[in-house]
């Protein structure tokens, strides 16, 4: 007779994945305004992890909301509801071993702390990519704020709903004074010790 097994007692661990990989797995999270730069400071930094021999992903708005959140729309609940998506997926990806980057505005404590809470603190450098409203909105590529002020966007984060600076331990990286090559050789150089193997160089 077949005995009682949990389903996941056999499965490999999160250390077997990371001795094979030779790395430690790790979830950077990049929180930051609309337009603060995050997404493409983290293109940056998963290029320069790719080039040291990491494996990495790197979750995103657009891989996210045309995939996995593309039912969700933009109220406050269904937000709340992408960012849980987003962390049960980055906890996968962690569990294999896989250094994940994600770039989401997560404006909360109380949506970071639940990030945390589902893949494990132990598991997540958080990053603020501290860049000021007045900056975002001179970038404003997409016209999102033009459209806030107006009040055709209704709660868009550094207008009319809030950003919480992290309470905390987190990494800050200021962008205004700083190249993207710069910003994401600070948030390289911070994570490194976390994510390299004994044996890794």
């Amino acid at each position: 007779m077949q005995e009682n097994i949990h389903p996941h007692d056999d499965l490999l661990s999160k250390a077997a994945k990371e001795t094979l990989l030779n790395q430690k797995a790790k979830l950077i999270w990049m929180t930051g305004l609309s337009g603060s730069g995050k997404t493409t400071v983290a293109k940056v930094l998963e290029k320069k992890l790719h080039e040291q021999g990491f494996l990495t992903k790197l979750l995103d708005g657009d891989n996210i909301r045309t995939g996995i959140s593309n039912n969700l729309s933009f109220s406050a609940d269904d937000r709340q509801e992408n960012i849980r998506r987003i962390s049960e997926v980055c906890k996968l990806f962690v569990e294999g071993g896989v250094i994940t980057l994600a770039s989401f505005v997560s404006p909360t404590n109380v949506i970071r702390k639940q990030i945390m809470e589902i893949v494990g603190p132990e598991n997540v450098q958080m990053v603020l990519i501290d860049t000021p409203v007045a900056v975002c909105e001179q970038r404003d590529v997409k016209g999102l704020y033009a459209k806030a002020r107006k009040g055709l966007i209704p709660n868009f984060t550094g207008i009319s709903a809030p950003f919480d600076v992290p309470d905390f331990e987190h990494l800050a990286v200021p962008t205004v004074d700083k190249t993207i090559e710069e910003s994401a050789q600070m948030i390289l150089d911070h994570i490194l010790p976390q994510i390299r193997q004994e044996n890794k160089q």
